[in-house]
Formats: C-alpha cells, structure tokens, sequence
C-alpha cells in the first residue's frame, strides 16, 4: 500500500508537470501571436456571380484581411475596401508584399484611427478585369458589391450606415473604386483613389497607339482568345494589357460571351466606334455628363504621382474639378512616379477623409 501510495503521488505529480509544461507552451504561444508582427489572414469568398465566367477563371477567391490589433474600448471599426491595380490581387497582400500596407495600418490604429482593410481578387485570364461586368469576363462589380462585402460584413459585423464604408485603389484599382461607387454611391461614403484610370485620352489612348498593339495580326488575336486549353498568351505585357482592358471595356455582348471588340480592324485601321465603348467607361467623361455623381456627404481624394508615367495626375485633376461643386473632394499630386510610396499615398488619403493631420509624403 505505501509503494502503491508512491505511485500514485508520482502520478500526481506527473500530470501537474505536464499541466504546466502545456501551460507553458499554450501560453508562450498566446504571447507570440500577441506580439506577432501584423499581417493579412485569408478568407474564402466562393464567388457565385463567377460561376460559367466566359475565361474559365476560378470561382472561388481568397479575400486579404487585416484586422488591426485594437485597444479593449474600441468599439467602432470601419472597414476599407482596397482594390489593386492592374494584375494585382489579395494573393500579393498574403505574402511579404502585404507587410508594409499592414504596418501602417497598424500605426494608423495606434493612432486613434483604426481601420480594417479588405483586398479583393479580381483578376482575370488578362491579369485584370478592372473590377467591372462584363459578358467578354464575368461579372466582377457583382462579386465586390454583391458577394464580398455583404459576406465580410455578417462575418464582422455590418457598419452603422453605408456611409461608413470606404473603398479604395491604386491605378486600375483606383479606376474601380470610382466606378464602383458611381455605380453605387449610396452604399459608400468615401473614395481614395490613388493614380487611378481616368481621362483615357491622357492614360490609355498612347498605349493603345502602341505599334506592338497595332500590329497584333488576325491569327494572333485567335491564338489569344481562345479557349484556356488552347490559348497562347502573347509575348508582349502590353498586349496582354490592351487584351484586359478590351474585355473590360468593349464586350461584344451576352450573345457572344468571352469575346469583345479590338481597337483596330483586320486591316490595321483605328476603330473610332471601338474607342468610344472605352471612353463610355472613362469617370471623367461619365463626370463630364453628370457632375452630380456624388453627393455632399461623400468625400472624394484623388491623387496622382508628379512623374507618373501614365499622366494619371492629370486625369486625376480634371475630375476633381468636374465634382467639385457638387461634393467634398481633394487632390494631391504627391512625389515620383505611378506605384511609388503607396502605403502611405493611401495612409494620407485616410487621414483626409477622416479630417486628420495629413502626412507629408517625402520623394526618393
């Protein structure tokens, strides 16, 4: 009885030094994650309106997500929407990439100004379907309005009044969060776009005047719209480019899906026609039509680099002046070139639409 007594006072013993060694290692792992670096977590959007898409793209998407760490009395956390620019995705904002966008969104919150940040995936076969529907892509409006943010907000909670959401972007991203909320600018209260496609006179038109894009031969377009078994992609980034745009922008209809209209004919000749399908996406040329696109409670920054290659900057202050009168809207030209200081290009633009001290953006 006194050996058994023993046994059991080791067994005793046994189970509380496991106990606390797993203590210990739950523990060391709670002040790990508390002091882990921020980052983007992954959540599966699954995409219905992408179902049957004419490229044969992937329906289901990975949503990027960062969620700042926030002291105990906040209660408020509004959300950002940031869409990216051409051929970007959420899956960049999952790796190291994202880092940066997640550092200063934790300053941000340190700051009294925490801000959850959600980045959609909306690529297509091209790189880009410039967050629009469209028969020659699929409908990629429809997923952001439609699907992304109504899922995200019943998993986090849904804002007090539309005018708390916010959608931002980058280039083509900052051309979708303007189409998207003139598509619909009840559901919004802000914008910040940064760089975005506007004035395609100015930011497209030289591209597609391009001789690599002039010289793309009956054959080759073949090649490039066929289907994703067979297809050949071209070797030309640029052409790949005009090949997303003219999905996005120039759809030959639902009786026709996945195929859409080039800007030239098979002879070579500029199709003004064509063109004009482009310009009817153009924000500024939609401004020019009804300058009431916003109303005074929206509040609009747009921005545009000094040396941006692509002259967004002056797009960019022509619709400003189109909106002006009729919103609450700002514009800044900030320093070097088209995808330079994005993180804090956007920071900035936050701070305006929340009437904080704005940060000066400091050139290379």
């Amino acid at each position: 009885m006194k050996r058994r007594g023993v046994e059991m006072a080791f067994l005793r013993s046994l189970n509380l030094y496991r106990g606390l060694l797993l203590a210990c290692v739950f523990g060391m792992g709670a002040v790990v994650q508390a002091f882990a670096s921020p980052h983007f977590e992954a959540i599966i959007i699954p995409g219905k309106v992408l179902e049957d898409n004419p490229l044969g793209d992937p329906v289901q998407r990975r949503v990027a997500v960062f969620t700042p760490k926030l002291p105990r009395f906040t209660s408020k956390l509004l959300t950002v929407y940031y869409l990216p620019g051409y051929g970007g995705s959420s899956e960049d904002f999952l790796g190291p990439n994202g880092d940066e966008f997640a550092i200063v969104f934790q300053q941000l919150a340190d700051q009294g100004m925490p801000l959850r940040m959600v980045v959609p995936d909306c690529r297509n076969r091209w790189g880009g379907s410039q967050y629009l529907n469209s028969s020659a892509q699929g409908n990629y409006a429809d997923y952001v309005l439609d699907e992304i943010i109504p899922q995200l907000e019943k998993h986090f909670g849904t804002p007090a009044t539309p005018r708390d959401r916010i959608l931002a972007g980058h280039s083509s991203g900052g051309f979708g969060a303007l189409r998207l909320a003139m598509m619909a600018p009840e559901r919004f209260g802000a914008v910040v776009a940064l760089s975005p496609d506007t004035d395609f006179e100015v930011t497209h038109k030289p591209l597609a005047e391009e001789h690599v894009v002039k010289s793309v031969t009956p054959k080759q377009m073949a090649s490039y719209v066929a289907p994703a078994e067979e297809m050949i992609r071209p070797g030309s980034n640029l052409v790949q480019i005009m090949l997303g745009l003219s999905a996005a922008y120039a759809p030959k209809g639902p009786n026709e899906p996945g195929t859409f209209h080039w800007l030239y004919d098979e002879a070579g000749q500029w199709q003004s026609e064509v063109w004009q399908n482009w310009l009817e996406e153009d924000p500024v040329v939609i401004a020019r039509r009804n300058p009431h696109l916003f109303s005074s409670y929206h509040r609009i920054y747009l921005d545009g680099a000094e040396h941006d290659e692509f002259g967004a900057q002056k797009g960019a202050r022509v619709l400003r002046d189109l909106i002006k009168p009729y919103t609450r809207v700002h514009f800044y030209e900030s320093p070097g070139g088209h995808a330079d200081h994005i993180e804090e290009r956007l920071a900035r633009g936050l701070e305006w639409v929340f009437e904080r001290k704005m940060r000066p953006i400091q050139g290379n």
